[in-house]
């Protein structure tokens, strides 16, 4: 998080008009997800947390989705458009407008590069406080390759930001690379940006440009160095799930270091809200979608997916169970093997252990849920709820059609379905009166195998 200093007179641009063709994909670049958000979103809350006082979004054209997206996050964001795409710096350009009476530092971001952390931005801000026009990100690169090179003199000052194709075979044995953002006062930036050309190989308008065009008119630029998995631009399904690995191997550690059990970390997936308590202990193979919140020494057994819901204190959730948005499960609770729990409160003690479907419905302190226990909340149409008091017990291979209620120390006899409300300590249950055949099945044995005989006789 920045510090009061840093946080004043702050805007952010970001650069969200790529088409990503190589995604092969008709969901547009920036609205791929990363942690079960869109990337777009990522750098969204990277702005966020940087408390900017205002934010631009730079889209293409034909980009609807994508500003559905960015005001659907962050209702005040500016959006202008760039068509066509003739490189960083006339992209950066098409916002001026939007920054046109802002007053302060701008700092240049990218909708794709979704890893960026608070702490890297604080860092370019703390150097351009030292006295920098410019400060540009930069990280040791494995392998350099086709990104632009960051030419630095003895005294560490950035002369020139080259790109791979305009560099020297001196300046490609550079392993310091540049990863676009940029943080630079904003009169300062656009006053270069409106002297950069498109004499390149390209002949785009390259943003890097301004370093060596700042340094004619002695104007200071500096480098920031991060790791290169911070700035990693995703601008294809591998490179997306590169970007998905980075995030959970963060995630993972986080919760690690948190005071969470991981039993298999690898196996262990999380969402960018995944909010996991102390000493939980998770299991192989579990993964939790967006909205889950973990409470204190909860035990969460292998296989199991939670999404959009609350798990309380001491809870037991598991192996094979999912609890899907509206889950609210209760301290103490046990959700079993293959129970499926939506839009349900499951109250303190509740035990619900295996084989059972809990939708729409409120299951009392204490009360025990059998085997096989359906609640029908759907007609097709609309949804209904299923009301079970404390301490009710229901019993295994019940169907209970809501609307219902079953009341406080309830008991359901096995096998039932309950269609009507059941009052408290009462018994109820529903079924046909059992009847029985002797010798049926003989007789019904004997018919079959003489059917079978005649028809191989036959057949033969």
């Amino acid at each position: 998080m920045t510090s009061p200093e840093s946080r004043q007179n702050l805007a952010a641009i970001i650069l969200a008009a790529g088409k990503g063709t190589r995604m092969k994909s008709q969901l547009p670049k920036v609205l791929q997800p990363v942690g079960g958000r869109p990337m777009l979103h990522h750098a969204l809350s990277l702005v966020g947390r940087m408390s900017v006082e205002k934010c631009a979004a730079v889209v293409g054209a034909d980009s609807e989705r994508v500003e559905a997206a960015a005001r659907a996050f962050r209702p005040d964001i500016q959006l202008a458009v760039q068509d066509p795409p003739l490189g960083t710096a006339h992209a950066v350009l098409a916002a001026k407008d939007q920054m046109q009476d802002f007053r302060g530092e701008v700092i240049i971001l990218y909708a794709d590069t979704p890893l960026i952390q608070p702490h890297t931005l604080q860092r370019m801000s703390e150097a351009r406080r030292a006295g920098a026009d410019i400060v540009v990100l930069g990280f040791e690169a494995e392998d350099p390759g086709r990104y632009g090179r960051l030419i630095v003199d003895n005294e560490g000052t950035l002369t020139a930001i080259v790109e791979a194709k305009e560099a020297t075979p001196e300046q490609l044995a550079v392993r310091l690379c540049n990863s676009g953002v940029i943080l630079a006062d904003t009169q300062v930036l656009f006053d270069l940006l409106s002297k950069v050309s498109n004499d390149n190989a390209k002949g785009e308008y390259y943003l890097t440009d301004i370093v060596a065009i700042g340094r004619s008119e002695e104007r200071n630029a500096v480098v920031v160095v991060c790791e290169e998995d911070e700035v990693l631009g995703v601008d294809s399904k591998v490179g997306l799930a590169k970007a998905e690995r980075i995030f959970q191997d963060r995630r993972r550690r986080d919760a690690m270091e948190a005071g969470a059990t991981l039993l298999d970390p690898s196996t262990v997936y999380f969402s960018y809200d995944t909010e996991i308590g102390s000493d939980v202990a998770i299991g192989q193979n579990v993964v939790f979608g967006p909205g889950a919140v973990i409470g204190n020494h909860v035990t969460i057994h292998p296989f199991s997916h939670i999404e959009g819901a609350h798990v309380s204190d001491h809870a037991s959730i598991g192996p094979f169970a999912r609890l899907r948005p509206g889950a609210r499960i209760g301290d103490k609770a046990k959700v079993g093997n293959f129970v499926e729990i939506k839009k349900a409160v499951v109250e303190e003690g509740a035990k619900i252990n295996h084989l059972t479907y809990i939708g729409d419905a409120f299951i009392g302190a204490s009360a025990n849920i059998g085997a096989g226990t359906i609640t029908c909340n759907y007609d097709g149409y609309d949804k209904y709820e299923t009301r079970i008091g404390r301490g009710a017990f229901i019993g295994s291979n019940s169907s209970l059609v809501a609307p219902v209620s079953i009341a406080d120390g309830a008991y359901i006899g096995s096998g039932s379905v309950i269609t009507k409300d059941v009052e408290q300590d009462a018994l109820a249950f529903e079924r046909n009166q059992q009847a029985k055949r002797e010798g049926w099945a003989a007789r019904f044995r004997d018919r079959k195998e003489r059917q079978k005989a005649k028809k191989d006789s036959s057949s033969n």
